[in-house]
């Protein structure tokens, strides 16, 4: 495929992309930051013109990852899945993660702390249930440890089960903690913690009758 560069023109249906004729004939395509540094009258090797394109196969895959990373933080696993399930060779997704990694994008103990964070300020998880997810997204033990180290697990328990306990307030006592111990439980609160929380809101609401 070697051959002097005799023209370089966006594409019509991607102005991002550039088409490379080589000899007077189309010979590939690239993103036009990566033919920007082309010119006409350049000859290519074939050895330049595989790097060419395998640096443009990974500047498109970090522009589609980017797309992936926008509409909330991820974890390196979810990413590799993603380039993955996209037809990215493994090298060249390491490639693009390094290159996330490298700006900032990509941090597993950021995605983990968003990823509490997140839960206890819309839908409070207990540890059990946080770990599970946080391992299913490919999340290290030393990375979840760390961050679950950080939760107020009483408060938690507490806040998630407000709801449910106005719901069961004309319970009898014993049916109530029970009931409130359950749906803490199917949230990954241990017994203990879900006991003190089922006690504290029957209290506040025979306090509040």
């Amino acid at each position: 495929m070697a051959g002097k560069i005799t023209a370089l023109e966006y594409q019509k249906r991607n102005r991002d992309r550039v088409s490379v004729f080589l000899d007077g004939r189309f010979a590939f395509g690239l993103p036009a930051i990566v033919a920007a540094g082309l010119r006409k009258g350049q000859t290519l090797s074939d050895a330049e013109i595989e790097s060419l394109q395998e640096e443009g196969t990974v500047e498109s895959g970090y522009h589609k990852a980017l797309d992936f990373l926008s509409y909330r933080p991820r974890s390196r696993a979810e990413v590799e899945t993603y380039l993955q399930k996209r037809g990215f060779p493994e090298t060249r997704a390491e490639a693009i993660i390094e290159r996330l990694e490298r700006a900032g994008l990509l941090n597993d103990a950021a995605f983990a702390q968003f990823w509490v964070e997140n839960r206890e300020r819309f839908r409070p998880r207990g540890p059990r249930a946080l770990r599970y997810e946080l391992q299913s997204r490919g999340v290290s033990d030393e990375i979840i440890e760390r961050v679950l180290a950080l939760l107020d697990v009483s408060d938690g328990a507490y806040r998630s089960a407000s709801k449910k306990a106005c719901q069961l307030g004309q319970l009898d006592r014993q049916t109530f903690v029970r009931k409130v111990v359950e749906y803490l439980a199917r949230r990954g609160f241990d017994y203990e913690v879900a006991r003190e929380a089922a006690e504290r809101h029957w209290t506040e609401l025979r306090a509040d009758q």
